[in-house]
């Protein structure tokens, strides 16, 4: 890692309670004119107030008590380098509450952050513009000066003045539309106050759309905004959202929170999506399907896109990570449960299997490397976020949920997501929150398992071998670090409480015996089984790590190979070890014919 820049979070002396907001974006010239009105609290006595503010210039601002008279500060104090602000005032502030007005304005950048400009043509080829946002990690300083910082939450009650011919949008409903007095061409848009937020979520969107609405199976209204002339492409993201919202709010036993969510389509955006609250952002191809012309793996791609960012509606938004640190875990889970809805509102696209091809398999080859790094990186400055933040973030951070949640079982999971989303609603929360509703709802050692997972880099390989006592098999099964360029050869290995399922092939796709591997080696007696039966480790591939048969175990595996007994997801699972096993150079002395062999016969099948 680069080194640490120094960094400091902004003083804690004020903190706001309420955004009021109104933005003027010039779609012409590319700038815009914002006033804050922020009902502040002033916990401790102080003569300046710092916020963050990145490209904005601030014309006037003033404090005013409650129940006094308005001060105006004397100076604005930029630190451009660290992106915030300091406003002095000529007179101590004492504690309580009040309110902080700010004039500014401001560029609608090109830069696809902050408060920007997006490109688009016309149906006659007119090149126009739309104003959007995109403010994670910390961008909506761009838009106005803030607390920008996850962990200090607010309302915002926002207003846009724009052109009376396009279309205004932010996080909440829209409550009032009226003419602007100064100018009869716009018209002031009001929306309603939001619920206690975190100012990266906040989102605005001005510009020419049309839309395709449905209300949820709880009354939610569930909009696609599309180009114009495009609505008949938004349908399919419709259906998936007005499926994936009732899915969620059972699943985690916790209502929606707002009254109506918006995907919407932007020409020109950075990212697949961002999960602003109740006004999703997309790249055009993560939510628009052309039902002639699209391909299923298009249609599985927008599924899985907005299952994601719905996900966050709850598990980010309503509760938040604390810090940077923990958004291994925001984005991690929200790309594990996309699969679990997806599976469970199209069935029929065996999602799981493809699940194991793309993000656990991705995750293994990128976590085998030397120069891989722990799920769970301390993150200082915010700078950082973009540094560390990669496919395993993404997909190892889904695959251990993925095994945790098989490991506690669906309805304890249900249960402790239940009490940690009910708990911190609103509110922050860090991973090892997270970790201790899980151990309460299901008694088991969550904790101490999955800071194995998170906080050291790699993962086991689980080598087993067998011996047949009349009808019982004995496993012995030792663990040490997997390495794509050979065996590890540190001082010490490091070692992993592994949750291990064993099936037969009485049951292939279900679990025998489940055990936590909490040790370098151990010993499993499976009671019941015939010596003309096999065995395997890790049903459905849910497991991280890979698995070492001894020769004769493999062998025995072929039948199951051969005869389809074996689960596609297991048989791949299988292939994707003893090729990677093959690799191997130390290995060769044990696979060269053995695993050759067997993996001959998987890609045949």
């Amino acid at each position: 890692m680069p080194d640490r820049r120094p960094f400091e979070r902004l003083p804690a002396d004020v903190r706001p309670v309420n955004y009021g907001l109104c933005l003027k974006p010039d779609l012409i010239d590319f700038t815009f004119e914002g006033k804050l009105e922020a009902a502040v609290e002033v916990k401790n006595a102080t003569n300046q107030i710092v916020m963050n503010c990145a490209d904005i210039d601030i014309i006037t601002a003033s404090y005013a008590p409650e129940g006094d008279e308005e001060v105006h500060a004397t100076g604005f104090n930029y630190q451009n380098e660290d992106e915030k602000v300091t406003l002095s005032f000529p007179s101590t502030l004492q504690k309580g509450t009040g309110m902080l007005k700010i004039d500014f304005v401001g560029e609608l950048n090109d830069k696809m952050k902050g408060f920007y400009r997006s490109k688009y043509s016309t149906a006659s080829g007119e090149v126009r513009y739309a104003a959007v946002t995109q403010f994670e990690a910390t961008d909506a300083r761009r838009a106005f000066p803030c607390w920008d910082e996850p962990a200090i939450k607010a309302t915002f009650d926002v207003i846009l003045i724009v052109p009376k011919d396009r279309v205004a949008l932010s996080n909440m409903n829209l409550i009032e539309r009226k003419p602007y007095p100064d100018d009869e061409n716009l018209v002031e848009v009001k929306f309603a106050r939001t619920p206690v937020m975190s100012t990266y979520l906040v989102a605005f969107v001005v510009g020419e759309y049309d839309f395709v609405e449905t209300r949820s199976a709880d009354g939610v209204l569930v909009r696609v905004y599309t180009p114009v002339g495009k609505a008949e492409q938004g349908k399919f993201a419709l259906e998936v959202a007005a499926k994936t919202l009732p899915f969620y709010k059972d699943y985690f036993n916790v209502p929606y929170p707002l009254p109506k969510i918006d995907l919407i389509a932007i020409a020109d955006f950075a990212a697949g999506a961002m999960e602003n609250w109740g006004l999703v952002t997309y790249r055009e191809t993560a939510l628009l399907i052309d039902p002639k012309n699209s391909c299923s793996s298009s249609r599985q791609w927008v599924a899985l896109v907005v299952g994601h960012e719905l996900a966050h509606q709850w598990f980010g938004n309503l509760v938040t990570m604390e810090w940077w640190t923990h958004l291994w875990l925001n984005e991690g889970f929200a790309s594990w449960i996309e699969y679990l809805c997806v599976d469970h509102c199209f069935p029929e696209y065996d999602i799981w299997t493809q699940f194991v091809s793309a993000d656990y398999t991705r995750a293994q080859e990128l976590d085998a490397l030397d120069n891989s790094h722990p799920i769970e990186v301390s993150v200082g400055h915010p700078s950082e976020v973009d540094e560390i933040f990669d496919a395993i973030s993404y997909s190892k951070g889904a695959s251990v949920i993925r095994m945790l949640h098989d490991y506690i079982g669906d309805e304890d999971f249900r249960k402790g997501m239940n009490q940690y989303l009910t708990k911190f609603q609103e509110k922050n929360a860090a991973t090892e929150d997270l970790w201790e509703s899980l151990e309460q709802a299901s008694g088991k050692p969550i904790a101490a398992v999955m800071s194995t997972w998170t906080k050291q880099m790699g993962f086991p390989l689980i080598y087993v071998e067998s011996e047949q006592k009349e009808d019982t098999r004995i496993l012995k099964l030792s663990q040490r670090k997997f390495c794509a360029s050979g065996p590890h050869n540190g001082e010490e290995s490091p070692h992993w409480m592994v949750p291990i399922s064993i099936c037969t092939s009485e049951s292939p796709a279900s679990a025998k015996l489940r055990l936590l591997m909490d040790k370098p080696e151990m010993t499993v007696v499976l009671e019941d089984v015939n010596s003309e039966q096999w065995v395997k480790l890790n049903p459905g591939t849910v497991g991280f790590y890979r698995t070492q048969y001894s020769p004769s175990m493999l062998e025995s595996l072929l039948p199951g190979i051969r005869d389809l007994s074996l689960q596609p997801v297991d048989r791949l699972g299988l292939q994707n070890d003893l090729f990677s096993l093959v690799s191997m150079a130390e290995t060769l002395k044990y696979c060269i014919c053995t695993n050759l062999s067997t993996l001959f016969v998987l890609l045949k099948w």
